[in-house]
């Protein structure tokens, strides 16, 4: 179907709303005017002109109100000028509806009653009667004011908000962005030093780490993951550490009821890794990873024994993303401590 016929469907609904809205409000005023008149066929016919007058006056008035709307829903914003808006349109329209009213009431008394003429009309008494319609007018505007505000405001509010939940979005994304080239370069520095050690270990490395890095891939446009899920990969991603450390490594996880809880994915990529990169790892001094979960807090320990000499700062990646994340994605947010002989990272779990 064209855009005329669709163009037309509308002007036609839109029409018959505003006939059915005016009929019934010239309506009400008979039935509150003269509620006797609708007893009788007669009473009926005596109020026809009243109530074309009425459905004229109504009309007008309402035709004006949305018109003016309409006007200054293109001119002037009530977001960043209410006080002109207000101002400009109640003055608009209350003129408008005192000079339709008047031409009205006067078009209704010299039609209707036969002494009048033009030479012994008397104004004045149209003047005042112009009154009441005015009145009437000034609620009408009061309604329109209050539906073109709220009408406005809404659509700013839910406008802000997409734009707020496409930054958030965006920044989160940039954040995820960052995980695979770190996560891919540090595994590639590993078994760099591997196959130089050991041919079989940096193949059964190479087979583990196709495992976790398909996770990766599959996990990269995510927001959130299944706990089960990460706790899958924290498992795999230790199975890989453990072919480079052996028994210089020993970790724990104590996780029984999943339930319906989602983490931020490799969230325990970037702990674990943490903990490897700035701790003591030897026969001598075995380091110790404990993931175990407390009610709606995983948390993930592992022993305290930092290298004498730290390793030069990172690009900020590690905790730092972590606590981007959740801020992007929750109120609740990781806590981080040290002990004098643990480090301990609490993540919140989150539930969609």
């Amino acid at each position: 179907m064209s855009k005329a016929f669709y163009s037309s469907t509308t002007i036609f609904v839109t029409a018959k709303r505003f006939f059915v809205l005016n009929f019934g409000i010239s309506t009400i005023l008979m039935l509150i005017f003269c509620p006797s008149c609708f007893l009788s066929l007669e009473g009926i016919r005596s109020i026809v002109p009243d109530w074309i007058f009425s459905f004229l006056m109504s009309s007008s008035l309402s035709f004006g109100g949305f018109k003016v709307e309409e006007y200054f829903d293109k001119k002037i914003s009530w977001i960043e000028k209410p006080v002109k808006r207000l101002l400009l349109m109640a003055t608009s329209y209350m003129i408008y509806s005192f000079i339709v009213s008047f031409i009205l009431i006067f078009f209704y008394v010299w039609i209707t009653v036969e002494e009048v003429t033009l030479t012994n009309i008397d104004w004045m008494r149209i003047l005042k009667n112009t009154l009441l319609p005015t009145f009437i007018a000034f609620i009408i505007i009061t309604i329109f004011t209050a539906r073109s505000w709220l009408y406005e405001w809404k659509n700013a509010a839910i406008e802000a908000e997409q734009l707020k939940s496409e930054n958030l979005a965006s920044q989160y994304q940039s954040l995820k962005d960052q995980l695979n080239p770190h996560f891919l370069f540090n595994s590639l520095n590993v078994l760099t030093n591997l196959v130089y050690e050991s041919p079989d270990k940096s193949a059964a490395f190479i087979q583990q780490l196709s495992k976790i890095y398909r996770y990766v891939l599959e996990v990269q446009e995510e927001e959130l993951v299944t706990m089960e899920q990460e706790l899958g990969f924290a498992e795999n991603f230790l199975s890989l550490q453990k072919i480079r450390f052996e028994k210089s490594l020993e970790y724990t996880i104590e996780v029984h009821e999943y339930k319906e809880f989602f983490l931020p994915p490799l969230s325990l990529q970037l702990l674990m890794e943490n903990a490897i990169k700035h701790n003591i790892i030897s026969l001598e001094q075995p380091l110790k990873i404990l993931i175990v979960q407390e009610k709606d807090t995983l948390l993930v320990k592992n022993r305290l024994q930092p290298k004498l000499t730290q390793e030069i700062a990172g690009n900020g990646i590690g905790l730092s993303n972590i606590e981007k994340r959740y801020a992007i994605l929750s109120e609740r947010k990781p806590k981080i401590m040290q002990t004098e002989k643990e480090f301990i990272v609490e993540l919140p779990l989150l539930k969609t």
